[in-house]
């Protein structure tokens, strides 16, 4: 029995046969990518937009980001070789990736808003706030978002705006998240197989990698669980696309409606 249960665990196709030093590369690498630009964000308040106030400096900012990010994703792979099994590259579950990743996209929205909403309600029943203070709370601190992109050219500059739906929203965003999501958690698996490798090791990892990535953890809780489910990145590549681009499209309308929570 033991010597069966050897032969099914070194035949496993997710357990890496590749030397734990080149994992640590790539580990470290990949894993490490976006801590740099959290530190700074924490110290360091930024005057412009991170994507610029014009079309062509927002594809300059995306292509070097973008540059950067596979440069540093290339050098791990290239230490750890990950197949494509380990890094859920492969396209699944068929013609319902779309779908689903609709059907993801609405319920993050609506998990998310739910969420807040019972946070809330807790902090008025339990009456650690009242409502004009939570309102005030609101007003004085609205979401940063006029750290990344700029309001006005969303309204006035049509190329920026759909630039942000797309380039932004699926490929810097989407894309380049996931990709590091992914190989974050296989660097993970292959170095402490006993604790990540099962799929509650799984979703405690997603959990340790939402946590890691800041502020937008929870957004990030949800499509790592989306990942590990479908064993593949890309429903919840698009799921993630489609949710920013959706927050871009919507970011107009509030600016307008609701100057007082313009930054």
């Amino acid at each position: 029995m033991t010597n069966l249960f050897q032969m099914v665990h070194l035949n496993d196709p997710m357990k890496s046969q590749v030397p734990r030093w080149r994992w640590w590369i790539h580990f470290l690498l990949i894993g490490g990518y976006f801590f740099p630009g959290l530190i700074q964000g924490l110290y360091f308040t930024r005057r412009d937009p991170l994507l610029t106030r014009s079309s062509r400096g927002l594809v300059i900012v995306c292509g070097l980001n973008f540059v950067i990010f596979a440069i540093v994703f290339l050098s791990g792979w290239l230490a750890s070789r990950a197949t494509v099994d380990e890094l859920l590259l492969r396209w699944r579950p068929g013609w319902w990736v779309l779908p689903l990743a609709i059907g993801y996209s609405i319920a993050i929205r609506i998990a998310l808003a739910v969420i807040g909403f019972i946070v809330v309600l807790f902090l008025l029943i339990t009456q650690l706030v009242n409502l004009e203070s939570l309102h005030n709370f609101a007003l004085q601190n609205p979401p940063r978002i006029d750290r990344l992109v700029d309001f006005a050219a969303l309204q006035t500059n049509r190329i920026y705006y759909w630039l942000s739906l797309t380039l932004v929203s699926f490929i810097i965003a989407g894309l380049r998240e996931e990709l590091w999501r992914t190989a974050t958690l296989a660097g993970m698996r292959a170095l402490w197989p006993r604790a990540f490798m099962s799929r509650t090791g799984e979703s405690i990892a997603i959990v340790l990698i939402a946590v890691a990535f800041g502020a937008a953890g929870l957004l990030g809780l949800f499509l790592g669980l989306i990942l590990i489910v479908h064993r593949s990145i890309w429903p919840a590549v698009i799921a993630h696309g489609l949710f920013d681009a959706m927050t871009f499209a919507l970011l107009p309308m509030v600016a307008s409606k609701f100057p007082e929570l313009r930054p």
